[in-house]
C-alpha cells in the first residue's frame, strides 16, 4: 500500500511540474509572439494614456527584432516578417541611446519626412497639420508641477493619413514649440508624445532621437486595467474607488 501511494504521489508531483513547465512555455511564446504587457510610468502620453494604465502590446504588428525576445539577447539583426508601424500609431520601442529601457510614444515622421515644430503647430513635409481646439483637458497635472487636479488646453489633431487624437498644450512657446526641421534618416522613425510640453521624445535628439526600425516592441492595442496616479495596483481593497473602470478594455488609438 505504502509503495502504490509513494508511485501517486510521484506521480502526481511530476503530472504538476509538467503542467507548470508547459504554462510557462505558453506564457512565454505569447509574450514573445503574441502580446505582452506594459504599464504607463509617465505622463508623457496624456490625455490618450494616463499614468497608471496597464496595456497589451501586440508583438506580430511590427514583425520581430531580438528585441522581441526576453532579455532581447543579440541573435540576429533587423526585423523577420516586418512590417512598417502608420503614421499615428501608438508605439513601444527601445530607447536608442539606451537599449534597455522601452518607451513608449506615437508614430508621427516616417522615413524620409521632414518634421518641424512652429510656434506650438506641427508641420510635416512643409505643410502644418489640421488642428482643432477641444475643451480642455481636467484631471491629474499633465505638466509634472503639481498633484493637484490642472486644466490644459486639449486640441485634436489630424495627420495626413486621417488618424485624429488629442494632444495637449501646457504651456504657449514652450521649449519644444519652435524647433529646426528634423529630416527622418531611412529605416527610422520620428517619435512624440501627445503631451506635447511634458514629453522626451525624437525632438530631443540627445535623449531620444530618430527610432530605428529594429527598435520597435510592437503596438499599443487595448488598456486592461488603469488605476489612479499614486495609487498601488496590488492594494485591491483600494479597487473600488481607486481603478478607473471606464479606462479598462479601451482601444489605443
Amino acid at each position: 500500500m505504502s509503495v502504490t501511494s509513494g508511485t501517486k504521489s510521484e506521480s502526481g508531483l511530476g503530472e504538476t511540474i509538467r503542467v507548470v513547465i508547459h504554462a510557462l512555455l505558453i506564457a512565454l511564446v505569447i509574450r514573445t509572439f503574441l502580446f505582452q504587457p506594459f504599464n504607463i510610468p509617465s505622463g508623457s502620453m496624456k490625455a490618450t494614456l494616463l499614468v497608471g494604465d496597464y496595456l497589451f502590446v501586440s508583438k506580430y504588428s511590427y514583425g520581430y527584432s531580438h528585441y522581441s525576445i526576453p532579455l532581447s539577447p543579440p541573435l540576429f539583426s533587423g526585423r523577420v516578417f516586418g512590417s512598417e508601424p502608420n503614421r499615428g500609431d501608438v508605439v513601444v520601442f527601445r530607447l536608442p541611446k539606451d537599449d534597455s529601457t522601452d518607451y513608449i510614444k506615437r508614430v508621427i515622421g516616417l522615413p524620409g519626412d521632414r518634421i518641424q515644430m512652429k510656434e506650438g503647430l506641427l508641420y510635416i513635409n512643409e505643410k502644418p497639420v489640421v488642428r482643432e481646439r477641444l475643451s480642455d483637458f481636467i484631471g491629474e497635472d499633465p505638466c509634472g508641477s503639481s498633484d493637484a487636479t490642472a486644466r490644459v488646453k486639449r486640441w485634436k489633431e489630424t495627420l495626413p493619413n486621417g488618424v485624429t487624437y488629442d494632444s495637449l498644450d501646457c504651456v504657449d512657446n514652450g521649449f519644444y514649440d519652435n524647433t529646426n526641421v528634423y529630416t527622418v534618416p531611412p529605416g527610422n522613425f520620428f517619435m512624440m508624445g501627445d503631451n506635447r510640453d511634458n514629453s522626451t521624445d525624437s525632438r530631443v535628439l540627445s535623449a531620444v532621437g530618430y527610432v530605428p526600425f529594429e527598435n520597435l516592441i510592437g503596438r499599443a492595442q487595448m488598456i486592461f486595467f488603469s488605476i489612479a496616479e499614486g495609487e498601488q495596483a496590488w492594494m485591491f481593497w483600494r479597487w473600488p474607488t481607486a481603478v478607473r473602470w471606464n479606462r479598462i478594455f479601451s482601444i489605443v488609438r
